[in-house]
């Protein structure tokens, strides 16, 4: 208690490191040679001393405020100052004191087409219901509206159904979480396996019987424990149309805070287990249970070939407000579509939940009575108090036509006289009994309601499929064609609110140290699949295939399914019981370690010179990957005591070449670093400090890499090493006389030369603030950000220790406070990484009960009520802050980045991981960093979330300026990241693996750098993946490749500084023949997003071409 009064009763505001600028470091600290510590240790027994002298540096810190200088782009320097190094080449420092580097001085071009920028600007197809309009339109308040609580009162007329009855298709499911309040094996053992082997039973008792399955993490289970008969009685269920597997992906994947990396991959690698073992293609989405919807799912389902879908936690507000204009039903339409290409049939349920209850009609009381696992003497009953009956002769009429009245209620909310009636629940049918009792009692519903035509209706169990067809039966059209009159839609549907103001917008950031982890992995996944596709191609190429690991394909086989697992709606999204959260957990290093093993066998095989010398031995790997420091990620450890040369071999996952800083930490600071021909690169020697006080040696040096390649460097010690320097470190430790000051705001130029017509600059301020929870009834929860008012400034008795680090090719501010460590970096870099800055923040809250720490950044950009944030790393979606709704409403997941705009400037926040942001005031962005609550939320779970860990959240701070003349284009439905926006977001989400290689008693054989593409890919072209394609044996590769390839919507009006790389655009056009060296094509297949559907195969010289936006498969077969 004492230490929260404490936490909460600090004084004075934030002394941020916003203090210090982002683009201006400190510069003249007149240091005193003999005073400053090479090492920068500070023993204990100093601390007196150091004491004594914190005045001083009070007042130097003071000065320095006044007399900050520029950092600027090295190229600029040399060119504005006309300055020559002293001694020719070597790292110098200007008459301004900026540092002036010697690079490779290759000059870079940007060469992107005019065409390649009318996508931002262009004309959009119009949809009839506009996400962002339904906002601006609904009051957002919460009438009782009845029976039906949340909507309204259902009339109907009687003789309504005479010309055309009611077709009715009751749906038997299942919704089985692939772990929540148990681990997945847990559920699996207890429930799932049991569902599974009486459906193959039950099923087979009756040909009117239907079912459907979405889950194939669980399904893939349970078919490698069933016998060849029940696999065979699967088969036979799904031809005979009384099994439909829904969506087929690995997990009925969460869509706030998955990135489209993994979205894609967990829906390939269900839809591959279908196609080798069932041979079956899912036609039909089924989404019932993620909180909030992303308009990147029906783009990514409509790309794998399926034609209608189905989705249900949807905001109280927006489902009444559909169901009073009948669009629950609407073609679902990408907002960038200039066509109707991207439309796909989406049907939204109308009532509270999913469960049997909310699924017959409006009225709970009457629908539950409808669920015979709820028949008297069960385990669970009707909350309402009226229980199911069990149907016979003496009440089949009544019950009939009480059920019916439903239906046509239910049905009257729809357009067409065609009914879809889900039966079923969380683990449903677990039990023969409840086959029976639902199965049995229905068929009797439907029987009377067959035979009794006055009724006109006629009933049955269906699949989803059964459903949607019969719709579009009865308007007449194709399968996946737009109804006619149906609305056309654009936009998602975050955020989601089951009732009251009761917003899921908590689960944006619950657990951010998972959030975190899953990234790097799914970046060692896509790097670990393009290195093994590329190095089997090349050992075939090399004929050479027998002798490569090849069998490493089960390792990316087990890491693609403990990804695509962690995609599940209450695994990344941080809502499952904190068991099940260690078991995600232990699967994901697992897997981590698994890539690791693939990504160092596929570089030893690419990187040797002659192949012929290459061996592979399993327990003497030829290559190390460096353990992930926990307290700054991107540093790898190559500390060898004793060792006086080694080889590093640095992978760039990016496909475009790379000019950046590495930082490798060494046992020496006599160390010298060369590339492959010998030339010896620019290093910078700072101190590692392991906390705020204690330090070893970190060596920075400048690389550039090729694209998806492999670049070999010697790191030696060297007395003579001119071109390494030291960087100078300034600590400032708390005097006693010394209090935190709010943070001044820090101007940041938005570009590297100074203009002389326009020194305008941006002011941003960096502020870190404190949510707490309500004091009574609803608190916040692991779902649920129920905040007791505005945040209040995060403060602290003592001021922070600040640290300033500053050299040739970066310096940084490190400012360490109770509860974060807040560390700012600028890059002295020509190129993408050096025209943003680095946010690093190590937030640690496990001392704290029930709040919440945020970060804001506050400028001067007058962006308004509007902010912009992405949608699962593809697409951004404009948002509007609202004061009709609460706080909590106008949070929004941020899987990759948000920004704000005005008509002269834009500022992007990147992100490493997903967590929750909003924009509060104009000017602001604000994102929640950690949470720590201490009850649970009433939403099934039953915990808080109590189990935070010391999480580093990883960001890059961009701002760009509008090109003069080309003032803001954004339509108010669509917004596009620049090219320089695009790669930051790429080298932040795919940082250089560094791989040491070990020493050989042999002694080293000769290395080369390898550089894969032999053609520049488009600057606008992602390569998503590349991943080798599994043969009838899981285990074992087939000789082909999937190769995906998202083609990026770029914003050219904002001005593009030197990118370090040669950047060309060729309107979608990709030769893929000539992209790889060394490899032959001998096939070019398009294929269907999830490799079920091919399309003919294109001659091997063929050039492809993507559409902005567009997301293509293709299948190669290389050698």
């Amino acid at each position: 208690m004492k230490l929260r009064k404490q936490v909460t009763v600090c004084g004075g505001a934030i002394f941020c490191v916003a203090v210090f600028s982002l683009y201006l470091m400190l510069d003249r600290v007149q240091h005193d040679p003999a005073r400053r510590q090479s090492s920068g240790n500070f023993p204990r027994s100093q601390i007196s001393v150091l004491q004594n002298r914190i005045e001083q540096l009070e007042q130097l810190l003071e000065e320095n405020h006044q007399i900050i200088s520029h950092i600027k782009d090295s190229v600029m320097e040399l060119t504005d100052t006309g300055a020559v190094s002293p001694s020719g080449h070597l790292p110098f420092r200007s008459a301004n004191g900026s540092w002036v580097l010697p690079f490779d001085g290759r000059p870079t071009f940007l060469a992107v087409k005019p065409q390649d920028c009318q996508f931002a600007v262009g004309n959009r197809g119009q949809a009839d219901v506009q996400m962002l309009d339904v906002y601006s339109l609904l009051k957002f308040d919460n009438p009782d509206g009845g029976v039906w609580k949340q909507g309204f009162d259902i009339t109907y007329e009687p003789d309504e159904w005479d010309n055309e009855p009611l077709q009715v298709f009751v749906v038997p499911h299942s919704h089985n979480d692939p772990g929540w309040v148990k681990t997945f094996d847990k559920y699996f053992t207890d429930q799932t396996q049991h569902i599974l082997n009486n459906m193959v039973v039950k099923l087979a008792e009756d040909p009117r019987r239907k079912f459907i399955w979405s889950e194939i993490s669980f399904f893939s289970k349970w078919w490698e424990t069933a016998d060849i008969h029940k696999q065979e009685a699967v088969r036979k269920l799904i031809l005979g149309g009384q099994l439909e597997i829904v969506t087929g992906g690995w997990v009925m994947t969460d869509e706030a805070n998955v990135h489209y990396f993994a979205m894609i991959d967990q829906l390939i690698e269900g839809h591959q287990w279908l196609e080798r073992n069932l041979g079956i293609t899912p036609r039909s989405g089924w989404a019932v249970d993620p909180f909030g919807h992303s308009a990147t799912m029906p783009y990514l389902l409509k790309r794998a070939n399926l034609t209608s879908m189905l989705i249900q936690r949807v905001h109280y507000s927006i489902k009444k407000h559909f169901a009073s204009t009948r669009s629950l039903e609407f073609m679902w339409r990408q907002a960038w579509d200039t066509g109707a290409n991207t439309d796909i049939f989406c049907h939204m349920m109308p009532f509270y939940s999913y469960d049997v209850p909310h699924t017959c009609g409006p009225d709970p009381k009457i629908c539950c009575q409808f669920d015979f696992k709820r028949l008297p003497g069960g385990r669970i009953n009707c909350p309402w108090k009226v229980p199911p009956k069990t149907v016979v002769e003496a009440n089949i009429a009544e019950r009939a036509h009480l059920l019916l009245d439903q239906y046509r209620k239910k049905s009257k909310l729809y357009r067409s006289k065609v009914l879809l009636v889900p039966l079923g629940d969380d683990f449903r049918y677990d039990k023969a009994l409840e086959w029976d009792q639902q199965y049995i009692n229905y068929q009797k519903l439907f029987d009377y309601m067959n035979t009794h035509p006055e009724m006109h209706v006629q009933a049955q169990f269906g699949t989803l499929t059964d459903y949607f067809n019969a719709v579009y039966k009865a308007h007449s059209i194709p399968q996946g064609s737009r109804p006619p009159e149906y609305p056309v839609l654009s936009g998602d549907f975050f955020a989601y609110a089951d009732r009251e103001d009761h917003y899921w917008t908590g689960y944006f950031t619950s657990r951010p140290f998972y959030k975190s982890l899953d990234r790097v992995i799914e970046s060692h996944l896509r790097g670990a699949e393009i290195l093994y596709s590329l190095a089997v191609a090349n050992a075939r190429h090399a004929g050479m295939e027998g002798r490569y690991p090849v069998s490493d394909y089960a390792l990316l086989v087990d890491a693609r399914r403990s990804v695509g697992l962690f995609q599940h709606h209450d695994a990344i999204t941080g809502t499952a019981k904190e068991n099940v959260v260690i078991d995600y957990g232990t699967r994901l290093l697992r897997s981590l370690i698994g890539l690791k093993r693939v990504i160092i066998n596929a570089a030893h095989f690419l990187v040797m010179k002659n192949k012929e010398f290459y061996r592979f031995y399993q327990t003497e790997p030829f290559l190390e990957t460096v353990s992930e420091n926990v307290d700054r990620p991107s540093v790898p450890a190559l500390e060898k005591p004793g060792l006086k040369t080694m080889y590093v071999v640095l992978f760039n996952p990016v496909e475009q070449e790379r000019l950046c800083a590495v930082t490798v930490l060494v046992n020496t600071v006599r160390v010298r670093i060369l590339t492959e021909d010998g030339q010896t690169v620019p290093v910078q020697l700072s101190a590692q400090w392991s906390s705020a006080s204690q330090m070893s040696a970190e060596a920075t040096f400048m690389a550039r890499l090729p694209p998806l390649g492999l670049a070999v460097f010697h790191l030696y010690d060297s007395p003579d090493s001119p071109m390494t320097l030291r960087s100078d470190t300034l600590l400032r430790l708390p005097g006693r006389s010394v209090t935190a000051r709010a943070g001044d705001p820090l101007p940041v130029r938005s570009q590297q030369a100074d203009r002389k017509d326009d020194p305008r600059e941006v002011k941003v301020q960096m502020q870190f603030m404190v949510y707490g929870t309500r004091p009574s009834k609803d608190k916040s929860g692991a779902y649920l950000f129920l905040p007791d008012g505005k945040a209040k400034p995060y403060n602290q008795k003592e001021p922070p220790v600040v640290r300033v680090v500053e050299g040739p090719l970066f310096s940084e501010v490190v400012a360490h406070y109770q509860h974060f460590q807040q560390t700012i970096r600028i890059h002295n870099v020509p190129g993408v990484d050096g025209l943003s800055v680095e946010i690093t923040t190590m937030v640690d809250i496990r001392d704290q009960t029930n709040k919440e720490l945020a970060m804001r950044l506050v400028t001067d950009i007058q962006s308004g009520d509007v902010f912009y944030t992405d949608l699962n790393g593809f697409q951004m979606q404009p948002r509007r802050h609202y004061l009709k709704l609460p706080l909590q409403a106008n949070f929004y997941p941020m899987p990759s980045q948000a920004y704000i705009q005005d008509s002269h400037h834009r500022l992007t926040l990147h992100t490493a991981q997903s967590l929750g942001v909003s924009s509060l005031e104009s000017g602001q962005l604000e994102v929640i960093m950690d949470r720590r609550l201490m009850q649970d939320d009433n939403r099934g779970l039953g915990q808080g979330l109590k189990d935070n860990k010391k999480t580093a959240n990883r960001f890059r701070l961009l701002l760009e300026r509008r090109s003069t003349g080309n003032k803001m284009t954004d339509s108010g439905t669509t917004s596009f990241p620049s090219i320089l926006s695009h790669m930051t977001d790429a080298v932040l989400n795919h940082e250089v693996l560094a791989l040491p290689v070990l020493p050989k008693r042999r002694g080293i054989p000769p290395l080369q750098t390898f550089a894969p593409l032999k053609s520049l890919l488009p600057c606008d072209f992602h390569l998503l993946n590349m991943r080798s394609i599994q043969s009838q044996d899981p285990h074992s590769p087939s000789p082909y490749t999937a190769l995906i390839l998202h083609r990026l919507g770029l914003d050219c009006g904002l001005e593009v500084q030197n990118l370090g790389f040669n950047c060309t655009t060729t309107q979608g056009q990709l030769n893929v023949s000539g992209l790889f060296k060394n490899l032959d094509l001998q096939l070019l297949q398009p294929m269907s997003l999830t490799l079920m559907h091919s399309s003919t195969p294109l001659a091997n010289d063929s050039t492809i071409s993507l559409d902005p936006m567009e997301i293509s498969a293709f299948k190669l077969k290389l050698r």
